[in-house]
């Protein structure tokens, strides 16, 4: 069994080999991460092309929902977005959050930041920002993020509860995530859960559900909900890669099933009040004698 830092190696270079992929391999794949499939199927995509924000070039049908459509965002939050790829959810986060928000994507694929910094050029956005790093240990400090998204990120971090823990860390009293995942109920064949392709691929790295709210409910956060929730069902000629015909029977006629879900929750405490500009004030206090201008 890979240990956690080959886990995280093996996922690292296969995203930098998807960030120059075409859009179409990514969508018609299992999380862009494993061979196309040989019909085109939309494995775990949802249509972002609706929301207001979105941008083609930063869309590479990489996601399993659309976390920022839930998320709540408010004028003026700071948003960040765990595992922020090409950039789709950040520019759709900005959207919401407008001129006066702040947007910060995380990711640790280099190649991804530096396509998701040439997109955000090419929309003259100077409020979202691109930080290399590790969503285990955040490049952000304590009590900074209004709102926190993450679309199909978690799953393909092996320790999640760091993740989860982190989360808890960076978001402001009162704050909240909007987060879209692929959880299991049941086990996958171990042909499946021991591939390391398949693990960059969003579904080995999966865990039981009941496992995952776990983990968010013992980092202290509470009103927790589910969203939205959808099966994911692999196609017969990926699955054929790992199985053979009675085991894929077998698979697909048991009690296990593949999830995408969006889980929302809530960091306790209050949220302090953004602070108001009075633009009258501000234009009378602003003299040629008084050196702001």
């Amino acid at each position: 069994m890979n240990t956690s830092e080959e886990l995280k190696q093996i996922v690292k270079e296969k995203y930098s080999e998807i960030a120059m992929q075409e859009r179409d391999i990514n969508a018609s794949s299992c999380c862009g991460a494993t061979d196309s499939s040989q019909k085109v199927y939309n494995i775990m995509t949802d249509d972002y092309s609706e929301l207001e924000g979105y941008n083609a070039d930063a869309d590479l049908a990489l996601g399993c929902g659309l976390p920022t459509q839930f998320a709540h965002i408010n004028k003026g939050d700071t948003v960040i977005d765990l595992g922020s790829g090409a950039g789709n959810d950040c520019f759709v986060a900005r959207h919401e959050t407008g001129d006066t928000g702040k947007v910060i994507g995380i990711d640790f694929t280099e190649p991804m930041i530096e396509k998701a910094r040439v997109n955000a050029d090419k929309l003259g956005f100077n409020n979202v920002e691109f930080r290399y790093g590790d969503i285990e240990q955040m490049p952000v400090s304590n009590n900074h993020a209004d709102v926190i998204v993450s679309n199909c990120v978690l799953n393909l971090v092996p320790n999640k509860k760091n993740v989860i823990g982190d989360i808890f860390r960076v978001l402001k009293p009162g704050g909240h995530f909007s987060i879209s995942d692929i959880v299991l109920v049941g086990d996958l064949p171990s042909a499946l859960q021991e591939d390391a392709e398949m693990y960059a691929g969003c579904v080995a790295g999966a865990i039981q559900k009941d496992d995952y709210m776990g983990f968010i409910n013992e980092a202290g956060f509470d009103k927790m909900t589910i969203q939205k929730e959808k099966p994911i069902v692999i196609p017969d000629d990926i699955l054929s890669k790992y199985l053979d015909n009675e085991a894929m029977e077998t698979f697909k006629s048991g009690t296990t099933g593949i999830f995408s879900v969006t889980v929302y929750a809530e960091k306790p405490g209050v949220k302090s009040e953004k602070p108001k500009v009075n633009l009258s004030e501000l234009q009378e206090a602003c003299t040629p004698d008084s050196g702001c201008c």
